[in-house]
């Protein structure tokens, strides 16, 4: 039987209520893989989006950070629970008890406490990242302790490119990222510089209504570990989310991430106030853990200047999915798409309740918590 056959369907329309110019969505169930796109990656060139178009997938790049984290914590060459400084003494923050004492689970779990929103343009240079920790000494003040808070941190998901470059030998975060989990994986549609992206048919952002060419084109490179430069296609992110409920295996056999790394991910390292289904109830290792009605679902969401990524796991259904779209309502989108293909049956109702309205913020996107501060309850 084929697996969503009304997808094209869905999204066209869907596309067309919300104002969204362009899209493209992949589904994977088992063995199945049922993707579509719609509309234009550019509404000033017309250029039709296609299934195997890249779209920036902004902070869902942290998922694959925390991957080659993981990689090192499953060899043995790192302690998640030792401080960041015993493997990169360079990190540091404006306060010096907290340099000496903040853990890569910290970082992995947004538990670091100090501020997170450092984007800094260090230059386009193999140096780029490493720049931006040393100036994260003297700039990235501390909130609470560490531990205490959970407050969404990307300049910890840099600090994390910069240890995996450092203990992997490796020029740059952008080449462990190849060698260790892109290529490993066999992911063909997948950028990591603009450069590479053209060579791609990549969409831009729109802003706006009605949507216009985003004026922002480059976000600093400084903040690639955390998401501000990475574009995939969808099948690509199906793909990486049916290696981790493969045990870390690849389709091809490879071994990408040691065993147990998804479980591991997955328990649950903080918890967050119950805001509905729509949003995440816990955070583990890099991902965002949702309750479903009570089915558990992992995934990360990310969005650059008009664009928008939505990745989702289901475990107990074997389904991974993938919505990118750039420009206007994108979470209305989102919210319609993900309901409509995720659903267990045709006609049940939506497992995780988004579509009832959902409040919107100005950007088009639905609130996350992450510029938040909340209080940790600890869960591991």
């Amino acid at each position: 039987m084929t697996l969503l056959p009304d997808l094209q369907g869905w999204i066209d329309r869907a596309a067309g209520r919300h104002g969204v110019p362009g899209a493209a969505v992949a589904v994977g169930v088992g063995d199945q893989l049922a993707e579509a796109a719609t509309g234009v990656v550019n509404l000033d060139t017309g250029v039709e989006a296609t299934a195997d178009s890249l779209f920036q997938i902004g902070s869902v790049t942290k998922v694959w950070t925390a991957a080659l984290v993981m990689q090192l914590a499953g060899e043995g060459l790192v302690d998640l629970d030792e401080p960041v400084r015993r493997y990169l003494p360079e990190f540091g923050v404006l306060d010096a008890a907290a340099s000496d004492s903040i853990t890569m689970r910290q970082l992995l779990s947004h538990t670091g406490g100090f501020d997170g929103d450092l984007f800094e343009d260090t230059g386009r240079g193999d140096d780029a990242v490493a720049k931006l920790v040393a100036f994260m000494r003297s700039n990235a003040r501390q909130v609470s302790g560490p531990g205490e808070l959970f407050s969404y941190c990307n300049a910890g998901y840099c600090a994390l490119g910069a240890l995996v470059a450092r203990l992997r030998g490796r020029r740059t975060w952008e080449v462990a990222m190849r060698e260790l989990l892109i290529e490993p994986l066999g992911a063909r549609h997948m950028a990591l510089y603009p450069e590479e992206a053209i060579m791609f048919r990549a969409a831009v952002g729109h802003v706006g209504e009605p949507p216009r060419v985003s004026p922002w084109r480059l976000l600093p490179q400084s903040n690639a570990p955390a998401g501000s430069t990475p574009s995939a296609a969808p099948r690509d992110l199906v793909r990486f989310g049916r290696m981790l409920l493969a045990d870390g295996v690849a389709a091809d056999g490879t071994r990408v991430v040691p065993a147990g790394t998804f479980d591991e991910m997955c328990r649950p390292q903080v918890a967050l106030p119950r805001l509905g289904e729509r949003y995440p109830a816990a955070w583990g290792l890099g991902l965002m853990l949702f309750d479903w009605d009570g089915t558990p679902v992992v995934g990360h969401d990310g969005s650059t200047p008009g664009q928008s990524t939505t990745w989702r796991i289901v475990p107990d259904r074997g389904l991974v999915l993938a919505i990118h779209e750039n420009g206007g309502h994108a979470s209305a989108f989102i919210d319609e798409v993900q309901c409509r293909s995720s659903r267990p049956r045709p006609g049940s109702a939506c497992p995780h309740g988004c579509c009832r309205p959902a409040p919107r913020c100005r950007s088009g996107r639905r609130p996350t918590p992450g510029g938040t501060p909340h209080r940790r309850s600890p869960t591991r």
